[in-house]
């Protein structure tokens, strides 16, 4: 008979549609029922914010904070400079130091938006594993740390077995890294009792490791859990646009994009986003996911102000909202639209249409707004835009302009000032 748990955290994740795999699911449900558990999941530094791919395990921690437990997130100071493989063609780029800080310095904005950190209990704990990773000296951490890994072992996990399989090439450099990861599990644990790592389907092996490796050096039960790897119900990758990631730092993503995207939401995907990003009762998320016709859209809309007043604030939520109602149900410009300005010297000149929806971010290159423009998929001011090579100047901006790419992606060209 399969295990049905009690604790709170890990009925409510099982219930909104979290849970992928667990190493021991009564081990880790009876350590929550006896106490406060702190929890970690590690992310690399691999740029200035975290992206909506991430926002899955966010509120994974989110509701283990909410539910009385310990949150923990790992900074991957020392674990970036290395990359991990997993499920990746090719090595990723090396960043510098200076480059690894700043990414760090963004995407902690995120977390506390999310997370309350503080020193009593269940406060959220933000570490970076640069902390021990960077001064950890070569010969010893083989002899202490290494040993317990079987390369045999290693070798089988899905992650490094599929680029091997390939017969891509997989450095020696990566291969070191889930040894590294598994290394920051027993660290965590040795420094703060941590007894959880959890993580996307695609760590499993990772964690795993981690887990084995705490046990055997540490003499303690640990456990691991993941989250599924999600895709929109049309097969794409969760988090992913037409228009590139969808960040969640305002300053790479402005608020009223990240509510668009919540409000596209294909019909068939929103019972069960509501159950992972928002925080409404799962009898409310199932009955808003079933409605039909015009009504989804009015739960689409619940979603995007949900989602939205996590990640940027209930008056960015409120403002998103109307400025979509202002360009789609009234014509408007929407004044809080994304919005590039252009120089005097720049409008003076001109800059023609094609360049303009490439730096407002609605087409990836030239070419890709030519195309747009010669499919019909491009407007200004709402009217039908036909031209590619046509010229914004000055004497065309006494008024903002608006572009539009398809039917929902918009932004306003603008002089400075």
């Amino acid at each position: 008979m399969t295990y049905r748990p009690k604790s709170d955290f890990l009925t409510t994740i099982i219930a909104r549609g979290f849970l992928a795999d667990c190493t021991d699911m009564q081990g880790l449900d009876e350590a929550l029922m006896k106490g406060t558990v702190p929890a970690y999941i590690g992310y690399d530094a691999t740029a200035k914010s975290l992206h909506v791919g991430h926002l899955l395990n966010i509120m994974l921690l989110r509701w283990l904070q909410k539910t009385g437990h310990k949150p923990i997130t790992l900074m991957g100071g020392g674990t970036t400079k290395v990359g991990d493989p997993s499920f990746r063609a090719e090595e990723r780029p090396l960043l510098g130091p200076d480059q690894i800080a700043a990414n760090i310095d963004g995407m902690q904005q995120v977390f506390a938006k999310y997370l309350g950190y503080g020193d009593a209990a269940g406060d959220a704990l933000m570490l970076n594993n640069a902390e021990w990773l960077d001064g950890l000296n070569y010969l010893e951490f083989l002899r202490d740390i290494g040993r317990h890994f079987s390369v045999n072992r290693m070798l089988s996990f899905e992650s490094v077995k599929s680029r091997l399989d390939r017969e891509q090439s997989l450095s020696f450099l990566e291969f070191n890294y889930m040894i590294l990861q598994a290394y920051d599990f027993l660290e965590i644990h040795r420094r703060h009792g941590c007894l959880l790592q959890m993580g996307g389907s695609d760590q499993w092996g990772n964690i795993v490791n981690g887990v084995d490796l705490t046990r055997r050096v540490a003499d303690r039960q640990v456990f691991g859990l993941t989250t599924p790897l999600l895709t929109t119900s049309d097969g794409r990758k969760m988090g992913k646009s037409a228009g590139g990631a969808i960040w969640l730092n305002a300053e790479m993503l402005s608020p009223y994009e990240f509510w668009q995207f919540w409000r596209n939401t294909t019909d068939a995907d929103v019972g069960r986003f509501l159950k992972l990003y928002t925080e409404l009762p799962v009898d409310e998320c199932d009955r808003l996911g079933a409605l039909g016709g015009a009504e989804i859209n009015d739960a689409k809309v619940r979603m995007a102000n949900e989602v939205t007043r996590l990640c940027h604030g209930a008056e960015a939520a409120t403002t998103a909202e109307s400025t979509a109602r202002d360009v789609f149900e009234q014509g408007g410009t929407g004044e809080d639209l994304p919005r590039i300005a252009l120089s005097t010297s720049e409008a003076a000149e001109g800059v023609s249409v094609a360049q303009l929806f490439v730096r407002a971010g609605l087409a990836k290159s030239g070419k890709d707004a030519r195309r747009l423009i010669a499919e019909g998929g491009a407007r200004l001011n709402d009217a039908p835009l036909s031209d590619a090579g046509l010229m914004i100047r000055a004497g065309d901006l006494a008024e903002p302009v608006k572009l539009t790419a398809g039917r929902k992606r918009h932004a306003l060209v603008a002089l400075e000032g």
